[in-house]
C-alpha cells in the first residue's frame, strides 16, 4: 500500500477506535430503556372529558427530553429516573398534580378555543417482567368542556417525544401520530374526523423511519453489514430486497396478530444475525449462494421485531392497511437512508485519497478495493462484536 493509503488507512483506524468506543458504550448501557410513543386515549361523557395516557411517567417526572434521546440511559438525568423507577407506586402518584399542573399551564387540551384543565382521576402501573426495562402507566385524567362544546383539540409539549392519539367511543374516531411541539387538531366530539387513507399512509412513513434513524441501532448494524460484504451493487441490491419482502411479511403477520413470539426469543436472535452477517463478511469477499436464504431468514425475524414497536401503540382498525404500508414505507426508506450515508463516506474517503494520488486510476481502482476490503473487515468485526455482546446480554443478563 502506497503512502497517501497508509496514511489514510491510518486514520480511519483511529475514527473506527473512536467509533468502537462509542458503539460499544451504546451496547453496553444494559436492556435499552427505548423511548416510546405515549399513547393516549380521549373521550367524552356529557361535559366530562377523560384522557388517559399509556405512558412512561418516570422519564416525564425525571424532566427527561424525550425528542433529543432514544434511551433513557443516555440521558442527563439518567440517574434521577432510576430513583424514581426505584420508588413505590404511591410515592409516583403524589408527584402527578406537579405535572399534571405543567401540562394545564400549557394548556393541553382546549375545547372551542378554550383551556380545559385537567385532573388526576385514577393512576395504575404495570410493572415490567424485566426490572431494567421501563414501567408502563396508566394515567387517567379528566376535565369539564365548555357548555355547549363541539370540539377539542390536544397539544403536546416539547420534549415527551412523540405521541398517538386515539379517539374512543364515537363513530369514525380521530386517530393521529402528534409529534411533540405540534397539535391534533380540532377533533368533532361527535366523532367523524376518522383520517383518510392517504392521510393516514403519509403520517406512519415517519413512524417508521423513526424506528430505523434514529432508534433502530439494532437494524443499522444490521444493514451495515450487508453493506459491508461488497463494493459492487448488485450483491447489495439482491440482498436488501431479500431483507425487505422477508420483514414486510412478518411485520404485516405480527401487525395483523396472525404470528406472535415473545421478545425473550426475538431479540437474542436478531442480535445472532448481526453477528452471522458480519462474520460472513470477514471471511468472504463476494455474495455467497447461501446468503440470500439466511438473510431472508433474518429478514423474518426483524420484521417480528418491527410489529413488536407496532404493538405498543397500535394501528388504527379502520385504516390499518395503510398504516401499515406507510410505516413499512418509512423502515425502507430509513433503511436506505443508511446506505446512502455509508455509501458517501466511503466514497469521500476515496475522493480524498485520490486527491493526493499521482498514479493512474487503474492503480487507483485496485487500492481503493483494498481499502474497502479494509473498511470491510475493521467495520464488520466492530458490529460483531457488538451483536456478539447483545446475545449474551439477552440471553444471560
Amino acid at each position: 500500500m502506497t503512502k497517501p493509503f497508509a496514511k489514510l488507512a491510518s486514520k480511519l483506524r483511529q475514527v473506527a477506535a473512536m467509533s468502537t468506543l462509542w458503539l460499544l458504550t451504546v451496547a453496553s448501557s444494559g436492556h435499552a430503556h427505548e423511548i416510546m410513543p405515549t399513547v393516549a386515549d380521549i373521550s367524552n361523557e356529557g361535559s366530562t372529558l377523560t384522557l388517559q395516557l399509556r405512558a412512561n411517567v418516570e422519564a416525564f417526572l425525571a424532566g427527561i427530553d424525550m425528542d433529543a434521546i432514544t434511551d433513557t440511559d443516555t440521558a442527563a438525568q439518567a440517574e434521577d429516573y432510576d430513583a424514581l423507577r426505584a420508588r413505590p407506586v404511591e410515592e409516583i402518584e403524589g408527584l402527578l398534580d406537579g405535572l399534571i399542573a405543567d401540562w394545564n399551564a400549557v394548556p393541553m387540551v382546549r375545547s372551542d378555543g378554550a383551556a380545559v384543565p385537567l385532573s388526576l382521576f385514577d393512576f395504575q402501573v404495570a410493572e415490567a417482567p424485566d426490572p431494567q426495562a421501563p414501567r408502563q402507566s396508566l394515567l387517567t385524567m379528566t376535565g369539564q368542556l365548555p357548555a355547549g362544546a363541539s370540539e377539542v383539540t390536544v397539544f403536546w409539549p416539547d420534549g415527551q417525544g412523540a405521541l398517538v392519539l386515539r379517539q374512543q367511543g364515537v363513530d369514525e374516531p380521530f386517530t393521529g401520530y402528534i409529534e411533540s411541539g405540534s397539535d391534533s387538531g380540532p377533533i368533532a366530539l361527535a366523532g367523524g374526523d376518522v383520517a383518510s387513507g392517504w392521510t393516514t399512509f403519509a403520517g406512519y412513513i415517519p413512524v417508521g423511519f423513526d424506528h430505523i434513524l434514529p432508534k433502530g441501532l439494532n437494524h443499522i448494524l444490521f444493514v451495515l453489514g450487508l453493506f459491508l460484504l461488497s463494493t459492487a451493487w448488485r450483491p447489495l441490491i439482491v440482498q436488501i430486497s431479500v431483507f425487505t419482502v422477508a420483514h414486510t411479511v412478518t411485520l404485516a403477520l405480527g401487525a395483523l396478530g396472525l404470528v406472535s413470539v415473545p421478545g425473550s426469543i426475538v431479540e437474542p436472535l436478531i442480535a445472532a444475525s448481526i453477528v452471522y452477517v458480519a462474520v460472513e463478511n470477514i471471511f468472504w469477499r463476494r455474495l455467497s449462494p447461501w446468503r440470500p436464504f439466511v438473510i431472508f431468514g433474518f429478514g423474518l425475524l426483524h420484521g417480528l421485531g418491527f410489529a413488536s414497536v407496532l404493538g405498543e401503540f397500535g394501528l388504527p382498525a379502520d385504516q390499518f392497511v395503510p398504516a401499515l404500508l406507510g410505516f413499512n414505507v418509512g423502515v425502507e426508506i430509513g433503511q436506505l437512508t443508511v446506505v446512502a450515508l455509508a455509501a458517501i463516506l466511503f466514497v469521500l474517503a476515496l475522493s480524498a485519497a485520490r486527491a493526493v494520488r499521482l498514479e493512474g486510476d487503474e492503480i487507483f481502482v485496485q487500492e481503493s478495493d483494498v481499502l474497502f476490503r479494509a473498511v470491510s473487515i475493521t467495520g464488520s468485526l466492530i458490529i460483531a462484536l457488538i451483536g456478539a455482546w447483545w446475545v449474551v446480554e439477552r440471553v444471560f443478563l
